[in-house]
């Protein structure tokens, strides 16, 4: 997970960027925090992505029992 200081501090960055330019310590700084900012999301986003099973709909109606269908937000059936 994403630590909420690491945010903060790209943004603070960012703003101080934005106003009245960076330092060559900053730019050092948020260059490293983005790498670290990055490397986290991709490892959720990757976790997330490994849990995600494609079933057919005969195999979702034989795990919960129910029709895919309309009323199936997860669900999406294409008619030919």
């Amino acid at each position: 997970m994403i630590d909420q200081k690491l945010i903060n501090r790209i943004n603070e960055l960012a703003k101080k960027n934005k106003a009245e330019g960076l330092t060559p310590a900053e730019t050092k700084e948020r260059e490293k925090l983005r790498k670290i900012y990055l490397q986290e999301f991709k490892k959720g986003f990757k976790q997330r992505l490994d849990c995600i099973e494609v079933v057919s709909p005969q195999e979702f109606e034989e795990r919960t029992g129910r029709k895919p269908g309309k009323n199936c937000s997860m669900c999406e059936i294409k008619e030919n």
